[in-house]
């Protein structure tokens, strides 16, 4: 990923932008996370950006550190989602 200024981001890097995640069956997200906030605990079914598709249970609120490329609506039961970048 490249920031506004055409460095690149590594994993280490802090967080330079965030969007809300909008759960779907069908649609990716506009990027892949490299983390998730979850702010209300629950479960999150993903697919992640090596392509499995996982449901991780009984979440607590917080960051995530997921690289995930789709949200599913069917199996996730977390609450208010943020995608990180």
């Amino acid at each position: 990923m490249k920031r506004t200024d055409g460095s690149i981001v590594g994993h280490q890097d802090p967080v330079f932008d965030a969007f809300a995640v909008t759960a779907s069956d069908s649609t990716d997200l506009a990027q892949v996370t490299r983390g998730i906030y979850v702010g209300g605990g629950g479960h999150l079914k993903v697919t992640l950006a090596g392509g499995s598709t996982v449901t991780f249970s009984n979440l607590s609120a917080g960051i995530w550190p997921f690289e995930v490329v789709r949200v599913f609506a069917t199996g996730t039961t977390a609450t208010n989602l943020i995608g990180l970048v």
